[in-house]
């Protein structure tokens, strides 16, 4: 208890002093150029890949050893989720991490659905000449990992955070919407307003962040604003996925490994004993952390990986 009080003064303290120094800067925009210092100074290099289809995706490559993708999941982009992640592990591996399409600076001209967002990666792994690779994602992204295991012969281990596969029925997405007070999932996942926003965070965090309403502005002018209809599209189209990647022989599928929160409210934990049970994998459940594991448990999760992967 005195550890989680200290932490949370100590955060207190840190973002007192920031919005002092700050006064009307944009705060959100000096977190991001503060995270992309540290990553350059930790080598890693930001890139555009021009797409097929038309569009582009960024992505930041670090690191020297094994190649390992780290696939965010809705409602930030690369660094906002393995930040934290991609510093410790790029000591250790050649960390690949891209902005998904129509997320931070990456878009594409294909249809806004789980094929397009996995050809993507395919054609980023196909220009940088990886032939196979780990890959760790959260939530959506967890989704993206799933159907990349569908080609085994192209991943080598696979780490799904916070993300039920084909294992999530209309009866959960129901009970999402109940619990998050919003009639279709998308109304949570993407957000119209700074209210919306705190909505978001308080049904992905274990603990309650307190936003000041400019901070809420920010953060959605920054990450939710932009391609809205593709972004409402793609949770829409995850639906009609789910019969798809549910007819994989998982018994081809490489090794695997799950990570859940105990208190996760987007898909709670019986989804995740489910999807461990489906693939053969062990799961390692997190005591006091909701659905956003990277942001709330970044040292674990990098010695989880760490693990696995070595």
């Amino acid at each position: 208890m005195r550890f989680l009080i200290n932490r949370q003064l100590t955060r207190f303290i840190a973002i007192f002093n920031t919005l002092i120094i700050l006064g009307g800067c944009e705060l959100v925009q000096w977190k991001e150029q503060h995270d992309h210092h540290q990553l350059y100074a930790q080598g890693y290099q930001e890139h555009l890949l021009n797409l097929e289809e038309g569009g582009q995706l960024k992505y930041w490559i670090g690191g020297t050893g094994k190649p390992l993708l780290l696939i965010h999941g809705f409602g930030g982009n690369a660094i906002s989720t393995w930040k934290e992640e991609m510093l410790e592990l790029s000591k250790h591996y050649q960390v690949i991490a891209p902005d998904l399409a129509w997320f931070g600076d990456s878009y594409s001209m294909g249809p806004p659905n789980l094929t397009t967002q996995t050809a993507t990666i395919w054609q980023l792994l196909d220009a940088l000449g990886i032939d196979k690779i780990h890959v760790a994602g959260i939530s959506y992204g967890g989704f993206i990992a799933y159907n990349m295991m569908m080609q085994p012969d192209r991943v080598e281990k696979g780490v799904i955070i916070a993300s039920p596969g084909p294992l999530f029925s209309d009866e959960d997405l129901e009970g999402l919407c109940r619990r998050a007070g919003v009639e279709k999932p998308e109304q949570l996942f993407v957000p119209t307003n700074r209210d919306e926003v705190r909505r978001l965070f308080d049904n992905v965090f274990y603990e309650p962040k307190k936003m000041p309403d400019f901070v809420a502005e920010q953060i959605y002018s920054s990450y939710f604003s932009p391609y809205k209809k593709e972004k409402e599209v793609l949770i829409q189209s995850l639906v009609e996925d789910r019969h798809r990647i549910s007819l994989a022989d998982t018994a081809t599928f490489p090794p695997s490994m799950l990570i859940w929160g105990d208190s996760d409210q987007i898909f709670p934990l019986k989804n995740g004993i489910a999807l461990s049970q489906h693939l053969n994998s062990a799961i390692v459940v997190l005591p006091e952390t909701a659905h956003g594991v990277t942001n709330e448990q970044p040292k674990i999760v990098t010695k989880l990986l760490k693990l696995f992967l070595s």
